[in-house]
């Protein structure tokens, strides 16, 4: 299944992904099949797959440094990982999902589009999960959980002045007053809102961007144990 709006988004497509763009919309006849087939996305949510599902993730390449180490936190059906593979080849992407039956689709679609991005099945918060994949540049998640939770399981995961995106909707300036405290435990700075992708999507999508800027009351005893 393909998109019938794709023909009217193929400025827009080509824009976000270039000479990848068949591989995009290959992505979504995934989402719209087998996706929703097998309980990844909702059936509701197929007649917008394009503009509020894969494009909302793919702008979010543009808070992406060239050649960034990226861990996309509770993929799912690859939001915002593979989109965001799929607009920047340059990235080194690897995708954490806890349920087997997400891990296993989403090691189907990426061998289907030949990307390189590698499918990690555990959760962010594990100290397997973390030893294998701290010191990322960049940490992503996208409708896992309040910021609070998220800045204790993705910023441990940087390496320090490595920053996490999440992505949200309009919580996202409540969410920054009400867990700015438990976001500089987990040893961030300031949280901020960027928008994303105007003149792309409408509306621009909406990211808290946090940067680690120390390390955590657990790893500094970490390395006191060491």
């Amino acid at each position: 299944m393909v998109l019938d709006d794709a023909p009217a988004s193929t400025d827009v497509g080509n824009r976000v992904f270039g000479d990848r763009l068949p591989l995009a919309l290959r992505f979504v006849e995934h989402l719209t099949t087998s996706g929703v087939e097998r309980g990844l996305i909702g059936p509701r949510e197929a007649a917008r797959i394009w503009d509020r599902h894969v494009l909302n993730c793919a702008v979010v390449a543009e808070l992406v440094p060239d050649g960034s180490r990226l861990v996309d936190v509770g993929s799912g059906a690859g939001l915002p990982g593979i989109p965001l593979s799929l607009a920047r080849p340059d990235l080194g992407i690897v995708l954490v999902e806890p349920l087997a039956r997400r891990v296993e689709w989403l090691r189907e679609v990426i061998a289907d589009l030949g990307l390189l991005v590698e499918v990690e099945r555990g959760r962010a918060e594990e100290a397997s999960t973390r030893r294998r994949w701290e010191g990322a540049d960049v940490v992503t998640a996208r409708a896992v959980a309040p910021l609070a939770r998220l800045a204790g399981w993705c910023l441990p995961l940087l390496r320090p002045g490595g920053v996490m995106l999440a992505v949200k909707g309009v919580t996202a300036s409540s969410e920054i007053e009400r867990d700015g405290a438990a976001v500089r435990r987990a040893g961030g700075g300031q949280a901020r809102i960027e928008r994303c992708g105007s003149g792309i999507v409408d509306p621009p999508s909406t990211v808290i961007v946090v940067e680690r800027v120390r390390g955590t009351g657990s790893d500094r005893a970490r390395r006191k144990r060491g």
